[in-house]
């Protein structure tokens, strides 16, 4: 027997004795009379037909989720208004100039005034030496799910930063996209220049970003510029950019920072389900697929509990009460597959394969470690058969330091963390 194999069946096994031995007497009778102790592995067409319908690794540009503001919204101007106001490749361009307001010193600003606005063209000749892509997923602050993944290929900003050559008082770079021209309108973010200007933990750099999965931005990803934090959520990753200020500031002065949100929280790593059956006759196995956000502190692992909710009333209560991460531990809690790299990855890459060059992954386009920082990796289970009755479906993730969601940082503004509860109904 292949090893995977094996340790599959030793799982499942598990996963059976510990759920089954909740029902006393009649459980640990229904255990022993039940065909799912036979060889019922990830080869069953149960778990394949899941695993096989499970959405690609990346996300075509088309098929990102959409939260663009703005009324009308950029992205939805006719191609005339939009070459009008610079929101196409040929017209273009970047003021980098001191903030009006907290001016750092520059000898050299980037600006529309003096002519020397950064433009396209500009971008393109500093993308033959200066070129970034890596993986990112893309998820809002306050949304569960993520917007989608892909491969994001820009600049450093910290290289046109340079080209204005700061003297002194730079501390924060401000930045701002187009917005139909309305200061009301207007969605700010900003960075500690630290981190524009150097790359901590390994992490990818910020960029000013013209590509997604090897084609340039289309107007509703952002085109022709925008913003892309590697470990930051998508509010972070301003569209439309058409300016950056470079600030004497110590604060943030982020939109999001004025809707009561924690700007400075970097990507959180949880899990949930992409599809679980609602309705399973007894006695029948089931499988259960999902996704993790692989966050700055990674994952070691996926668990999931199923718990009886008419075992007692104790339990019900622990059932209300899963977000405490005493009870959540109280459950029992198994370890799903985590998925291996992708045969094919999505995101209508030609050829099917990883651009040359992509961070975290080799020349022959394999990926150097899984799961990858900063991306998604899916899951899936093959669940045994269950009595006849109402159950709840929990997943959760365990981070590379073993913080178990929602920890370490369970607080609802600075990104999802919770863990979901799915409720399923075993017929007889």
């Amino acid at each position: 027997m292949e090893p995977s194999r094996q340790i599959f069946l030793e799982q499942h096994r598990e996963l059976s004795r510990r759920y089954f031995l909740r029902f006393g007497a009649v459980g640990i009778a229904a255990m022993r009379a039940s065909p799912l102790l036979a060889e019922i592995d990830s080869s069953s067409p149960i778990y394949r037909e899941a695993v096989a319908a499970i959405e690609s690794w990346l996300t075509p540009q088309d098929d990102f989720q959409d939260v663009s503001r703005g009324r009308p919204k950029p992205h939805t101007l006719d191609a005339s208004r939009r070459a009008e106001v610079g929101l196409t490749r040929d017209t273009w361009k970047l003021e980098v100039v001191a903030d009006p307001e907290h001016p750092a010193e520059l000898r050299h600003p980037l600006s529309e005034s003096l002519g020397t606005a950064f433009d396209f063209a500009a971008l393109m000749r500093m993308a033959e030496t200066r070129r970034v892509r890596f993986t990112k997923l893309m998820t809002c602050l306050n949304i569960g799910c993520p917007l989608g993944n892909g491969i994001w290929e820009g600049v450093p900003m910290r290289d046109v930063l340079w080209k204005t050559q700061p003297q002194k008082d730079l501390r924060r770079v401000i930045y701002f996209g187009y917005h139909n021209d309305d200061p009301a309108q207007r969605f700010r973010s900003s960075l500690p220049v630290g981190r524009v200007l150097e790359d901590p933990f390994g992490m990818p750099p910020v960029i000013l970003c013209y590509k997604l999965n090897g084609e340039f931005l289309t107007p509703e990803r952002g085109g022709p510029v925008r913003v892309v934090v590697p470990e930051a959520y998508g509010f972070k990753s301003i569209k439309w950019l058409t300016h950056l200020y470079l600030s004497n500031n110590h604060a943030a002065n982020d939109t999001y920072a004025e809707q009561n949100n924690d700007v400075d929280s970097p990507l959180k790593t949880f899990c949930e389900t992409l599809s679980v059956p609602r309705s399973i006759k007894a006695n029948e196995p089931f499988a259960v697929t999902g996704y993790a956000q692989v966050g700055i502190s990674g994952l070691q692992r996926v668990e999931v509990s199923i718990q009886n909710k008419s075992v007692t009333r104790d339990q019900e209560q622990r059932d209300d009460d899963a977000e405490n991460e005493d009870s959540a531990n109280a459950l029992d809690w198994t370890a799903a597959t985590i998925l291996p790299p992708p045969k094919q990855w999505g995101g209508s890459l030609p050829d099917n394969r990883i651009p040359e060059g992509t961070i975290g992954f080799d020349s022959s386009g394999e990926p150097k470690s899984w799961p990858i920082r900063l991306s998604k990796a899916h899951w899936a289970i093959l669940l045994p058969g269950l009595p006849a009755g109402t159950y709840v479906f929990r997943s959760r993730t365990v981070d590379q330091n073993g913080a178990v969601q929602p920890m370490p940082r369970p607080f609802r503004k600075s990104g999802r963390a919770h863990v979901e509860q799915v409720s399923l109904e075993v017929t007889s």
